[in-house]
């Protein structure tokens, strides 16, 4: 746990806490609360890393949406000025809720602690916000928010790993509040797409991570270093070249294939130099789910109309 925050006069900040796994609008809604309470403070934010269950109970272990330096990113543009990243052990996991206020919120010097309504901290989950709002008693104030929902659902990360898991990544950006997006950096694969014409980035999918099933997608491709897709710098103000793309998620069971993969087609390119840069792959709508095909001039052909439903599904035609 970073200790950056001890020494700080009492009501030097305003914390919010959570995993923010995904950080939907149910988090962002926190920090914007949080924000609201006082303007002129450092808006501090801590999280956990790994995920509390992967620890407890790593049988149960819940597939993340994104990594830990996405979910930073994204705490980042929601508002956070730092952002605190507990180590989370079973060592950790023993605390009780009096102690993780006196390690971890105190040193912060909070003037309020803002969590969702669900809150639960200290071993064996036995603090609520009724137990933070007792420990905090003329130390600092502590909101408790209601859920947001979409629709009749209450937005959660679990919800969204739901949505994935069924290939239905339009419910899943519902709740996101934005397309759900995998990052990774691109590897050498078998070389096969281009063979076919169709040159693919392909990210191999950590066993820890979230993506949307099997099958094939359309949305878009963006390199994150700053280089086009020749490799070369982006002249100053250049935007970033967000391309569309057709999205295969799975283990290419037409070639017997065993790991699984997210492969993008960038529509109409075959000259980009993408091996070993960092994308990211947006899912916006998912076309069809993943197939075994008998030979390559039947995948071939499917691939010409996988590619004409992306263009369709992103407006391109």
């Amino acid at each position: 746990m970073a200790s950056a925050g001890e020494g700080w006069a009492v009501g030097s900040s305003i914390v919010v806490i959570g995993n923010f796994d995904g950080v939907h609008p149910g988090h962002r809604a926190v920090l914007a609360e949080a924000r609201r309470r006082d303007p002129l403070l450092p808006l501090v934010v801590v999280t956990f890393w790994p995920h509390p269950v992967s620890v407890l109970r790593p049988e149960a272990a819940p597939l993340l949406l994104t990594s830990l330096e996405a979910r930073i990113e994204h705490l980042t543009a929601a508002g956070a000025d730092r952002v605190e990243v507990i180590d989370f052990t079973a060592e950790f996991a023993s605390w009780s809720p009096a102690q993780f206020v006196e390690r971890v919120l105190l040193p912060l010097a909070p003037k309020v602690v803002v969590v969702g309504e669900n809150f639960r901290f200290g071993h064996r989950a036995a603090g609520t916000v009724d137990t933070l709002r007792e420990l905090a008693a003329g130390r600092f104030e502590v909101d408790g928010l209601p859920l947001v929902k979409f629709g009749d659902e209450d937005t959660c990360s679990t919800r969204i790993r739901e949505a994935l898991a069924a290939g239905d990544v339009e419910h899943a950006a519902q709740h996101l509040g934005r397309p759900f997006c995998f990052r990774g950096v691109v590897s050498h694969g078998d070389r096969r797409g281009r063979e076919l014409g169709f040159p693919t980035a392909n990210l191999p999918v950590p066993a820890n991570l979230a993506c949307p099933a099997d099958g094939v997608y359309a949305g878009f491709l963006t390199r994150r270093d700053g280089l086009d897709g020749r490799g070369e710098r982006l002249g100053d103000g250049a935007p970033v070249p967000r391309w569309p793309a057709a999205i295969s998620v799975g283990t290419n069971p037409t070639f017997g294939g065993l790991s699984r993969r997210v492969e993008s087609y960038v529509l109409d390119r075959t000259d980009l130099e993408l091996y070993d840069a960092p994308v990211t792959v947006e899912f916006v709508a998912r076309i069809r789910g993943q197939v075994k095909f008998d030979g390559v001039s039947g995948l071939i052909a499917q691939m010409h109309t996988d590619v004409a439903d992306c263009r369709r599904l992103l407006g391109l035609s």
